[in-house]
């Protein structure tokens, strides 16, 4: 296909691009779902850049244009949650997320010390759950997003970056 796309650490000048990206990304899953209220469509810029400050956050870069974008951090039992992740349609099926939720898992276990990944999507998400499963990620349950939305939780060991120093 020609590109070369480069995976790094996400800098407060990514949070608008991030900010764009992740609106026009997740159209489709509001779609799906009948419902533009998910909480990727209504969060606020300001949100974003607090995240970018806290949070573990990387992009994929085609050139100086973000194309992608995932975010993780520890929670308190250890485990890294993950979430928001998104490549340009234009850009989807090519390796971007899988890449993306590699190297965040990488950092968080690295950097943060998470013993186990944690993420969810909307039942109905068939290629997230694809992508998710095929990265080693296994459905432990369910639960209900705030915006109603019956969401899988998926989760995996961070085993394989144990020995990562």
């Amino acid at each position: 296909m020609g590109m070369s796309v480069t995976i790094s650490v996400a800098t407060e000048q990514d949070a608008e691009q991030i900010f764009r990206l992740q609106y026009l990304c997740f159209q489709g899953e509001a779609a799906l779902y009948g419902n533009y209220r998910i909480a990727p469509l209504v969060q606020t810029l300001d949100s974003v850049r607090q995240e970018l400050a806290s949070d573990c956050v990387y992009v994929a870069r085609l050139g100086e244009e973000v194309v992608g974008s995932v975010r993780g951090t520890v929670t308190e039992d250890g485990a890294a949650s993950i979430g928001r992740l998104c490549v340009h349609p234009r850009l989807q099926g090519h390796g971007i997320g899988a890449r993306l939720l590699r190297a965040a898992e990488s950092a968080l276990a690295g950097e943060r010390g998470a013993t186990k990944f944690r993420l969810f999507t909307g039942h109905r998400s068939e290629g997230n759950l694809r992508l998710y499963r095929r990265v080693g990620y296994q459905t432990v349950g369910t639960s209900e997003g705030s915006d109603g939305v019956r969401m899988i939780v998926l989760e995996k060991p961070a085993d394989e970056f144990a020995t990562t120093a």
